[in-house]
């Protein structure tokens, strides 16, 4: 039996190389998610958030990390437990995907005009958040640009302990320090 051999053309080259490194793309990506993994799952904990000026609000908190379609999800509330026993609650969910850089997430907080995700606009008020997983540690961070040109940065660092979740919590408006919280947050 006789094989005629055709030679491939260059767009042919040009197509099949393009699906290949697209393909090694995704497979990096999808590996890249993957390393969410032992984060995922649902914390609870309690803790004395510490303001600049050194007084104390008791806080209980809880964070669900879950693996989503493109990326992960961490959702997290904020019960502030005030003297007189008055709560308010805050909660918040936020998506990430996959960024060029490894172990960088961006955060997918809205919808562009075609559908994709994107993240907010902080020179609108609108928070800029990312996420980074580095280790045992995947770590949030939030800016906030203010009207006068001033920021507030939020640091989340989440890392891996026995039975839960170490937080450490910290946010500075124009560098100077203004919250702390540090606590354990056990696995539910």
């Amino acid at each position: 039996m006789i094989v005629n051999s055709i030679p491939l053309g260059r767009s042919v080259r040009g197509l099949a190389a393009g699906l290949v490194l697209s393909l090694s793309a995704a497979v990096a990506a999808l590996a890249e998610v993957r390393g969410i993994d032992p984060f995922v799952g649902s914390y609870s904990g309690s803790a004395e958030l510490v303001l600049a000026d050194g007084t104390t609000q008791k806080r209980d908190l809880s964070v669900e990390i879950a693996q989503t379609y493109a990326g992960f999800s961490v959702a997290w509330s904020t019960i502030t437990i005030r003297p007189d026993g008055r709560t308010k609650e805050r909660s918040y969910k936020i998506m990430f995907v996959p960024s060029r850089e490894d172990g960088l997430f961006a955060a997918a907080m809205r919808k562009d005009l075609f559908g994709h995700d994107v993240q907010l606009d902080p020179m609108k008020g609108e928070p800029f958040v990312w996420g980074q997983l580095s280790g045992d540690t995947l770590t949030v961070y939030a800016i906030f640009v203010d009207l006068t040109g001033g920021y507030e940065i939020q640091q989340y660092d989440r890392t891996l302990a026995e039975g839960g979740l170490q937080l450490e919590f910290s946010s500075f408006r124009n560098g100077a320090e203004q919250r702390s919280l540090s606590s354990f947050l056990k696995r539910q």
